[in-house]
Order: C-alpha cells, then sequence, then structure tokens
C-alpha cells in the first residue's frame, strides 16, 4: 500500500530526492545562500527564465483552469459540510492565440509553496512558462475531441508532466489534469494555497486518486453535454461546451498516478486505455478482476521483474498489453524534470555526474522525444484508430527504448 508520503528505493520522498539534489549541487544548501548562486559576483547578468520544449503538433495550445467539487464526498479535514474540492486544468487545440497570455508552470502561489517546500526557493523568478495561451478559443480539427485525464504522483502537482500535456493537446487531444487535494501544491481561485497535507487520514491513497480522476470524467461528460462544472460558474473559453468527445477517453499517470490510473481504468469503463508513468501498481483494496481494454505501461525504477505488484498486475490485463523501458531511465525520467534539471545543473554548477544522480543517465534530449512520442502513438492507436508502427517493436530513432516481453 502507497501512503502519504510516497517513499522511493532509496527511502526518500520527492521532496527529500530534490533537496539531496540540490545540497549535493550546490556548494551549500540553498537556503544558507544569501542570494541567488548565478548572482554571487558583482554585474553576472540573471539567466533567462527555465524553458519547456516546444510541443511538435500542428496546433497551437489552449487552456482554461476549472473548480470542481465532488458533493458525493464529504471532507472531513476541510470541517463540517464541506466536499471534496479539486482544481482541474484542460489543455485543448485553440485558435487566435495571440491576445491570450501564456499560462505558467504553476500558478505563483503554488509554486512558491513547492519550491519553498523542496529548497528551491531561488529558482521562482526563474519558473517556465507552458505553450498553452489562457482562455484562448477551442479549435475543433474535425469531430470532437478525444481526451486524456492526468493523475500526478505523490507530493507532485499538475504541471508536473507539462511536456507530456501539451504535446498531446497540439495534436489534437483535449487534456485534464487534476490536482489531488492535500497531497499536491494548488492554488485556487480565491487565493488559498493548498499544500500536501502529512495526516494519513488524508484522502492520498491511490484509490482516492482514482475516484478523483472519475468525478472529472463526470465533469468531461457535463462540457460534452454543454454544461460548465465549474462550481464558481466562471466563463469558459468559446468553443469548448460541446468539443470533447466522451466515447474517446483515456488516462495517464506518474508514479502513484500510474497506480490510480490503472485503478480507475479497472473501474471504469469510460476510460478506453490507460498508460502508467513508472507506477508502482501497490494498490489497496488489492487488485481483483481482469482488464479486457488497452493498458501501457513505461517502466523505470518499478519494473515487473524487481516488483511483484507490478507483475501481477501485468497478469491481469487480457486485452492489448505493452510494457516498455527506457535504458537508464530513473523514477522521474519521464517527466519535466529531463528538460528542467539540466538547466538547473548549469546555473548551480553541477557535474554531469551529480545531474545523473537526479535524473539518471537517459540523455535528456532522447528522454524527452520518449515521453512526446509513446504516449502520444498510444493514445492515438487505442482512441483515434491511428496505427503507429511506433509500438511494434523497437525503432532506430529511440534507441534507448526496449520492449519488455
Amino acid at each position: 500500500m502507497i501512503t502519504t508520503p510516497f517513499i522511493s528505493r532509496k527511502g526518500m520522498t520527492r521532496r527529500g530526492m530534490l533537496g539531496a539534489a540540490l545540497a549535493a549541487g550546490a556548494a551549500v544548501p540553498l537556503a544558507a545562500v544569501a542570494g541567488p548562486a548565478w548572482a554571487k559576483e558583482a554585474g553576472t547578468p540573471a539567466p533567462a527564465r527555465l524553458t519547456l520544449p516546444v510541443p511538435t503538433g500542428p496546433y497551437p495550445v489552449g487552456t482554461v483552469q476549472l473548480r470542481l467539487v465532488d458533493r458525493s464526498r464529504p471532507d472531513g479535514i476541510a470541517g463540517p459540510g464541506c466536499f471534496r474540492e479539486l482544481m482541474a486544468t484542460v489543455w485543448y487545440p485553440a485558435r487566435d492565440v495571440q491576445r491570450y497570455p501564456v499560462a505558467p508552470w504553476m500558478p505563483p502561489g503554488a509554486l512558491q509553496a513547492f519550491l519553498d517546500d523542496v529548497g528551491f526557493s531561488a529558482l521562482a523568478p526563474l519558473a517556465p512558462l507552458t505553450a498553452g495561451h489562457a482562455g484562448a478559443p477551442v479549435l475543433r480539427p474535425g469531430r470532437r475531441l478525444s481526451v486524456v485525464v492526468y493523475s500526478h504522483g505523490a507530493r507532485s502537482h499538475q504541471g508536473d508532466h507539462t511536456i507530456m500535456v501539451q504535446e498531446l493537446a497540439s495534436h489534437g487531444y483535449a487534456v485534464v489534469t487534476v490536482a489531488h487535494q492535500y497531497d499536491t501544491y494548488t492554488e485556487f481561485p480565491d487565493g488559498r494555497v493548498a499544500v500536501p497535507l502529512y495526516d494519513r487520514q488524508a484522502p492520498t491513497l491511490p484509490g482516492d486518486f482514482a475516484a478523483d480522476l472519475r468525478f472529472v470524467l463526470d465533469g468531461v461528460e457535463q462540457l460534452a453535454a454543454g454544461h460548465n462544472p465549474d462550481a464558481d460558474r466562471r466563463h469558459l473559453p468559446a468553443g469548448l461546451l460541446g468539443s470533447l468527445d466522451p466515447r474517446r477517453m483515456g488516462a495517464f499517470g506518474w508514479s502513484k498516478g500510474g497506480t490510480a490510473t490503472a485503478c480507475a481504468t479497472l473501474a471504469d469503463e469510460r476510460i478506453r486505455a490507460g498508460l502508467s508513468l513508472d507506477g508502482p501498481m501497490q494498490m489497496n483494496p488489492p487488485l481483483t478482476g481482469d482488464l479486457d481494454r488497452p493498458f501501457m505501461m513505461m517502466s523505470a525504477a518499478f519494473t515487473r521483474a524487481t516488483d511483484p505488484e507490478a507483475a501481477a498486475f501485468w497478469s491481469h490485463l487480457r486485452g492489448w498489453r505493452l510494457d516498455i523501458q527506457a535504458q537508464g531511465a530513473v523514477h522521474i525520467s519521464y517527466g519535466d524534470n529531463e528538460a528542467l534539471f539540466p538547466q538547473v545543473a548549469k546555473l548551480f554548477g553541477w557535474s554531469g555526474q551529480q545531474l545523473q544522480e537526479v535524473i539518471g543517465t537517459l540523455d535528456p534530449d532522447q528522454a524527452v522525444k520518449i515521453q512526446q512520442a509513446y504516449p502520444l502513438a498510444f493514445f492515438d492507436e487505442h482512441l483515434r484508430h491511428r496505427r503507429s508502427h511506433l509500438l511494434d517493436g523497437p525503432s532506430p530513432a529511440f534507441p534507448a527504448v526496449t520492449f519488455l516481453p
């Protein structure tokens, strides 16, 4: 069973892993640095923002935030009369984006809380921007948009896999990311900033995440039917209502979110295809039943060869299934870390060895291309019936990717 916090193989939480990375990469921990490391010398210009790779699809990307309240789930932590409250973000192909501002990687309040918690406070002014334009009108290239929902990992946040999310949106998908309250950093429209709660009674198990995903699917169905699910009934981008296809929905997630994706896919037939990014598959209650819909695993630290839970889940897959592993990948390799940490390493003068201790030995540029190509090929094949030979076997374009039998 995975509880909060998520513990990696080395016994470190994600928070501890990032903090240790900073301590290893800088001469002294950032908390003891009077100013940013790059500004110690007078006259040293501040570096530009950290950047994320530009998505490769043909469409510009739009984005909008929603506040969702699940009135079927009382929230005892929030108090009497309160219900499960979630922030969700919809990413989609857009048009006429020039008039709309580019969205940040994380909302400012949530970003500051996250960076403070992991010891990266000095990087707040350099946080990356996304390719998403907030509030831009929706572009419908043909039929309604296939939908994919995303679940983050323990003590992580919605923006952790922005590269993958905006890549899918640029290829014509609507992607809905969810912030799992009490196990994430997020910011609500009224200015409240939520941080992970160190309380074992908090609803932060994979099953709780899976319930969140299923509730988000309800919200997708409301949008598809022309109704606004936002609890505050805020204005939605032009064209969003009625643009989503509830008959073509998939899900993916990283780490605990990957396990939650598996739980939700097993429980909800609305999810036509599921993808786990190195999910431990430690489920509570225990895994029961088989899955006859397509499921793909991108393994790194949690492989079927080393983890009985992952092997047990694989044995319950009766439909199309695939398990790939990028050689040199570690648990955080299938996400934005591969693009951001090499830039952070340059800022703080990390050695190549210190960087590899954080993101593994997989080439970062190759890692980014892998996370752009393989999820897109998977959802294209199983939600849009666009066959990709990329999933047939090893590809010379991605020599690090191994197909696990």
